[in-house]
């Protein structure tokens, strides 16, 4: 059982609507192509009117950004593109005076290559970093050396890069300029909980624990049984994702934060981690984590390593999505906080995903509601409150600002994948699609900057899929958000919503996600047609009121609702009993 130090949070985040910002594409504020913190901050006052109370801030710290910003060089210097760790205190100061938290992105699996930490680690093989970081002996092999392992990373190479000069190779489950921290090392554990202490003390309000799941090695480091895919490695994630002793680091991690602060410490767990898993590691009562990120409702369209389907098979399942949102909620209600969110910077626009382009208006909106009430914390993306979509690039080269899609488009064109194919394929599925910049006005670069941008600009910019325009739209994406995130953040709601049950609707209904919140307050009902085509629901409740709604009527006749394409709202129950 874990059990902190100090148990005295107020999970101050049960009652917040959280924004995610990648911070390269949001604002640049000095013209040199790239966003900033002052350009964050000049924009607090937009976020704080649009109803959001909290932030997630991407990686800022200072980094080569050969996986941009996940790869740290020094976690107590701000990127210089981003600006000055002063920037930082005035964006946090700026933040608290509108009631908005702060939680930093703090990636702790791995540091750059060229962290000192590293540089010492390879430098000399007695010094204490060494221990920082896995370095294992390679094997011999028909006379030539080999890895340790057969373990392949995430990048689809081997999880072993060789020390030069040196029989030795060192462990990277992602790119081989990331390698892994040891976690098993407490000076490790101690220096990272140091660097989580600084930054509370600036005034941060918490962090997002980036690839929280991977803290853990199997430290036998054997050969992995599973097939491999034909070079010789596998992808085997129970040998480095979501280990028992995970738990055991987070708790000394929280426990040494928790003396002095309340933070929220959001883990992000892909690899397979289960609800159950997560319910223990983010308990209300001894969890060492306020909240879970995973990764079950990304991917339900079957666009993931889709590169040999047409564009009419990938199709929302949408009895899939219910049941992954429904496993997670009877696992956590009433014993672990959860958030919820559509997308990040690891993923495609969820508009392009789940939603419709030619009803691009309607399935935003559809798309906003349906999660804002589910249980949990809602997060959204930048550029999803005006119906930002995925780009149409023309090569695959367009995407080269991401290392992982340099790797797989090098692994794609040697399996003879024609350069069209791939790029179709990365306009779908490519988390390029996410870092675009934000889309401010009809001006150069959309408003983000003069000089330009790491990513191209989405062209649709100038179709009103901008903030300007959509502020002077009564009927707009963003103004749609805007009312939808203060109906959530009303007290009412909000606790109908995080306290009180929630039932699926047609459970097995594959075009319609509805469910019900009965909670001591209020009952709510959320009814969303999730397909182009128009769609009968039956319906047998007393409607008190409809709160928001996507289109101008809402048709119900003989206990039947008639849905047009991505038509949703969210009905007050009327109980007459």
């Amino acid at each position: 059982m874990y059990h902190n130090l100090c148990m005295k949070h107020n999970r101050w985040w049960r009652d917040c609507v959280g924004y995610v910002i990648y911070p390269q594409a949001y604002l640049d504020s000095n013209d040199d192509g790239i966003g900033d913190l002052r350009g964050i901050e000049s924009k607090l006052d937009y976020l704080r009117d649009l109803g959001i109370n909290l932030i997630w801030l991407g990686p800022i710290f200072k980094s080569p950004m050969e996986d941009n910003g996940y790869d740290v060089s020094d976690y107590l210097s701000i990127a210089p593109e981003y600006g000055t760790m002063d920037d930082l205190k005035h964006l946090i100061d700026r933040a608290h005076e509108l009631g908005i938290k702060i939680i930093l992105d703090l990636p702790l699996a791995a540091t750059s290559d060229e962290h000192p930490w590293f540089q010492m680690a390879i430098k000399d093989p007695d010094s204490a970093e060494r221990g920082y970081y896995f370095f294992r002996k390679g094997k011999l092999k028909d006379g030539e050396l080999v890895p340790p392992n057969n373990w392949a990373s995430f990048n689809s190479i081997p999880a072993w890069t060789k020390v030069p000069d040196s029989d030795e190779y060192y462990l990277h489950i992602f790119a081989e300029k990331q390698p892994d921290l040891n976690w098993s090392n407490p000076a490790v554990r101690k220096s990272m909980a140091d660097v989580a202490l600084f930054y509370l003390n600036l005034g941060a309000d918490g962090f997002r624990i980036d690839a929280m799941a991977h803290l853990s090695k199997d430290m036998s480091f054997s050969d992995s049984n599973l097939p491999d895919h034909g070079n010789g490695f596998v992808l085997d994630t129970d040998k480095f994702s979501n280990r028992p002793e995970v738990g055991e680091y987070l708790k000394e991690f929280s426990d040494a934060l928790n003396v002095d602060h309340d933070p929220c410490l959001i883990g992000e767990a892909g690899g397979g981690i289960t609800p159950e898993n997560a319910a223990r590691l983010a308990s209300i009562e001894n969890g060492p984590v306020s909240m879970i990120f995973n990764f079950d409702t990304v991917w339900n369209n079957g666009a993931f390593g889709s590169i040999d389907k047409k564009d009419e098979e990938i199709k929302t399942d949408l009895v899939l999505l219910k049941s992954n949102f429904q496993r997670w909620y009877e696992k956590c209600h009433g014993v672990a906080d959860m958030p919820l969110y559509w997308c990040d910077h690891d993923h495609p626009r969820v508009l392009s995903q789940y939603g419709s382009e030619k009803y691009r208006n309607e399935s935003a909106k559809c798309l906003l509601t349906t999660l804002l009430f589910l249980y949990g914390t809602p997060f959204i993306y930048y550029g999803d409150e005006i119906g930002m979509s995925n780009v149409t690039y023309d090569k695959p080269e367009d995407f080269f600002s991401d290392s992982a899609t340099r790797t797989d488009v090098a692994y794609l064109r040697s399996k003879g994948y024609g350069d069209e194919q791939i790029t179709h394929y990365l306009n779908r599925c490519s988390r390029v699609n996410s870092r675009t910049p934000m889309q401010w006005d009809r001006g150069e670069n959309a408003g983000f900057s003069k000089k330009g941008s790491v990513n191209k600009v989405n062209g649709n910019y100038l179709q009103g899929i901008n903030i300007y325009d959509q502020m002077r739209d009564p009927w707009s994406i963003l103004n749609f958000y805007q009312y939808a995130i203060w109906k959530r953040r009303d007290a009412l709601l909000n606790d109908a919503v995080i306290n009180g049950t929630l039932e699926f609707l047609d459970f097995y209904n594959p075009d319609v996600f509805a469910y019900r919140h009965v909670g001591a307050s209020c009952e709510l009902i959320v009814v969303s047609n999730f397909t182009e085509k128009e769609v009968d629901f039956p319906f047998y409740h007393a409607i008190g009121e409809v709160i928001l709604q996507n289109y101008d009527n809402v048709y119900l006749r003989d206990h039947t609702f008639h849905l047009r394409p991505f038509e949703s709202f969210l009905l007050r129950i009327r109980n007459d009993e």
